[in-house]
């Protein structure tokens, strides 16, 4: 048996996250490295490394999934211009082996360079921000 991936111990509650929204087949959270505030993954309850490996129901809700943090993500700031990226397997520059989808919000100021690193990573995660803006994302 193989080791479930992050994502999966994340869906499972092993590991704590900062909810956003969730379906019947996936689930969305806050990345604790945002390249921006409200930086969101959307990634299905089916394990799979590439999104051609994700069942018909899986792939399709997915898409809702992401339209659903859009939704919340424009409230919340603003806007609905948003930055939406799937790696799609390791030489595309997927780190975590699990298809997810990464949803960044865009407002003027920083919607050049949209898939380069706009801020530094932190060396430790600001949990209190993430779960304060979780809070207020699950409300819209």
């Amino acid at each position: 048996m193989t080791e479930p991936t992050l994502f999966t111990k994340i869906i499972r509650g092993d590991i704590p996250s900062s909810a956003v929204a969730q379906g019947s087949t996936w689930y969305a959270f806050l990345d604790i490295n945002p390249l921006r505030p409200g930086h969101t993954l959307v990634v299905p309850k089916e394990e799979a490394r590439r999104i051609a490996e994700l069942s018909t129901e899986s792939r399709r809700d997915l898409m809702d999934g992401v339209v659903e943090v859009q939704r919340r993500l424009s409230i919340e700031f603003n806007t609905t211009d948003f930055s939406v990226n799937l790696n799609d397997g390791p030489l595309a520059g997927q780190e975590v082996p699990h298809v997810h989808f990464h949803v960044i919000p865009r407002t003027d100021g920083n919607s050049s360079n949209p898939m380069w690193r706009m801020t530094p990573h932190q060396s430790e995660p600001d949990f209190e921000a993430l779960a304060a803006l979780s809070q207020k994302l699950q409300l819209h």
